[in-house]
């Protein structure tokens, strides 16, 4: 199902370069959350047409949860995901400026919950992230 991602989303806007950004707002449903930068969604692209991907949260990057390199970086993954799920609580979000992502064939996205909050600043704010642009090199949690 992730593959139809972005065929889908071509079929609903035409071609779509590596460089391109699909604005949004698109609606999605929160499957699960991954870690604090990624969630699984599935998201209505056109009328009756559901997709599943994994979406990379644009512009923050946060401790690595599965792999972290000691145990601060352990605590703050955990501290990250537990805050990222509060943000989202229960409702739908909406997905904005939706690009190809660089790994594991995700998109990387805007995330805004159901209330209008835009996730990844008060990830930002709480020390729990730190500004990603998607070229430098991973953040240094560990001492």
């Amino acid at each position: 199902m992730r593959a139809m991602v972005l065929p889908i989303l071509v079929l609903l806007t035409g071609p779509v370069a590596a460089d391109e950004v699909i604005p949004g707002p698109i609606p999605a449903t929160v499957l699960r959350v991954i870690d604090g930068d990624t969630v699984s969604v599935r998201a209505r692209v056109w009328l009756g047409q559901d997709i599943e991907t994994s979406v990379r949260i644009a512009g923050i990057d946060t401790p690595e949860l599965y792999r972290p390199g000691c145990e601060d970086e352990a605590r703050l993954a955990a501290e990250a995901r537990d805050r990222l799920v509060e943000l989202l609580g229960d409702g739908p979000v909406w997905l904005h400026d939706i690009a190809y992502g660089t790994y594991a064939g995700r998109v990387v996205a805007r995330v805004e919950s159901a209330s209008g909050t835009d996730v990844a600043e008060p990830l930002l704010s709480a020390g729990l992230a730190r500004a990603y642009d998607g070229r430098q090199a991973r953040a240094p949690w560990c001492p």
